[in-house]
């Protein structure tokens, strides 16, 4: 059993107690639940195209920086240029919670996506209910027809849709409702990265996909080489939370781009 196929075993656990402690309509009746929702996509275009993610650990890492505070971090992310934020919300595997996209969302204007491992309509609810804007949904845990399916939800919802891929098999998870395609440079089964891969994936994508290089983006040149390969988005975490102050690093960061 691999790390992803552990995860995914773990959120069904999740979700069936999520469900039966609060209720879809307890949920609509959240305070976020009926707020405007800003576009990641224009974002994207209008900004430097950075989704900037705070992320305390994960599983091929371990710990990457449990000491800092979501504000602190996702205040100065808004304040340099991040087109987005990255929020985990998994708490066993990455050290997440809801309360750390609840804690900054009256606090900032930049969109909001919330990552986790989406395998069920109700969990786009919890997302509505906290705030999030956009949700990611990983080819690699679902079928095609259940990316259609949760696309329109989350598009009946006001939020948008970052479908990610890493295989050409996985191509045909793609649907043109799809609003962004997110392709990992890392492969969730053996962590391996690879940005060669994902730029001949990137070029399997129609033209007009707004597209996103994933994790595995270590240095400044990483940067640079996958946006001269037409990238338009960068979900960028462990570079900026590896360090003692993440703000700083993005700043300085933001800085040479």
């Amino acid at each position: 059993m691999t790390i992803l196929d552990k995860i995914i075993e773990r959120k069904k656990e999740e979700v069936a107690a999520a469900k039966a402690t609060i209720s879809v309509g307890q949920l609509k009746d959240t305070d976020f639940f009926g707020r405007t929702t800003h576009s990641l996509k224009e974002s994207i275009k209008n900004k430097s195209g950075i989704i900037a993610e705070f992320k305390r650990q994960s599983p091929s890492k371990g710990i990457i920086n449990d000491k800092v505070q979501p504000l602190d971090v996702v205040s100065a992310y808004e304040k340099f240029g991040a087109s987005g934020i990255s929020i985990l919300t998994d708490k066993d595997f990455f050290g997440g919670s809801f309360n750390d996209i609840l804690s900054v969302r009256n606090q900032i204007n930049t969109p909001v996506l919330r990552k986790d491992f989406m395998i069920d309509e109700y969990q786009f609810y919890e997302a509505k209910s906290i705030g999030a804007d956009v949700i990611l949904l990983i080819a690699s845990c679902l079928s095609p027809s259940q990316v259609l399916e949760f696309t329109d939800l989350a598009h009946e919802l006001n939020m948008e849709v970052l479908l990610e891929i890493h295989t050409e098999e996985e191509l045909e998870h793609f649907n043109t409702k799809i609003d962004m395609v997110g392709i990992n440079n890392r492969n969730l089964k053996d962590f391996k990265v690879d940005l060669q891969h994902s730029v001949q994936l990137k070029n399997q994508l129609p033209k007009e996909v707004l597209s996103v290089a994933e994790s595995g983006i270590y240095s400044l040149e990483d940067f640079i080489f996958l946006k001269e390969k037409g990238f338009d988005g960068f979900l960028m975490g462990e570079y900026f939370m590896k360090n003692t102050d993440p703000a700083k690093a993005f700043e300085a960061f933001t800085l040479q781009i």
